[in-house]
């Protein structure tokens, strides 16, 4: 599985263009209201973006993967538009890299289990202590690490995280370094670390 991993993240640098965050064009759009085409995204637009003042004020992005197969992002979305505030995400995003945004900006879907890992495990859990919660962070589900947990993100899941994650930090203001994976806030399951790999390469691809 090491190798699966090693070679999609290889290829997704080899295949991606220069930072997407440092795009004057891309910050435009992402301040975008209503269901913008953003190149290199295919988004479906379960609900459209508002002015981006009334936004609910995100400062952090979480991001998390579901133990589901290819499909369930969909079918996650689906579910979590009818019902934003279940537990869930705001934004998530299937195997072939399509991104389904499901939540209205204003509303706040249950995530995260309170920013409760406070071992310095992955990160310097000083600042996110009870501090990076689901009030204050937009999070991203990504599928498909279903039926082996320890499966890692596609290609085309990387390719699309790439602009996605430039598109959330410059659609809210969102600084680089609060960028979180799941695993390194919360106590989660032992047999896979859920999202460090997507977390660190947008720290890695940087501004």
């Amino acid at each position: 599985m090491l190798s699966r991993l090693l070679a999609a993240l290889l290829a997704a640098f080899a295949l991606l263009a220069p930072a997407a965050a440092t795009d004057p064009g891309l910050a435009r759009l992402a301040r975008a209201s209503g269901t913008p085409t953003i190149p290199g995204l295919n988004m479906v637009w379960l609900a459209p973006w508002g002015d981006v003042t009334a936004a609910h004020a995100w400062h952090n992005i979480i991001v998390h993967q579901t133990e589901g197969p290819a499909g369930s992002a969909r079918m996650g979305a689906l579910a979590q538009s009818k019902n934003p505030t279940r537990r869930g995400v705001t934004v998530w995003v299937e195997t072939d890299g399509t991104v389904y945004w499901a939540v209205a900006e204003n509303l706040v879907p249950t995530h995260g289990d309170g920013a409760n890992r406070n071992d310095n495990a992955f990160i310097d859990n000083s600042a996110t202590y009870h501090q990076v919660v689901r009030d204050n962070s937009i999070g991203v589900e990504f599928a498909g690490n279903f039926p082996d947990v320890t499966t890692g993100p596609t290609e085309a899941q990387i390719a699309a995280w790439r602009i996605l994650v430039a598109v959330l930090r410059a659609r809210y203001a969102i600084p680089l370094d609060h960028v979180y994976a799941h695993n390194w806030i919360d106590f989660k399951d032992g047999r896979y670390c859920e999202g460090c790999s997507l977390a660190t390469l947008a720290r890695e691809w940087g501004e």
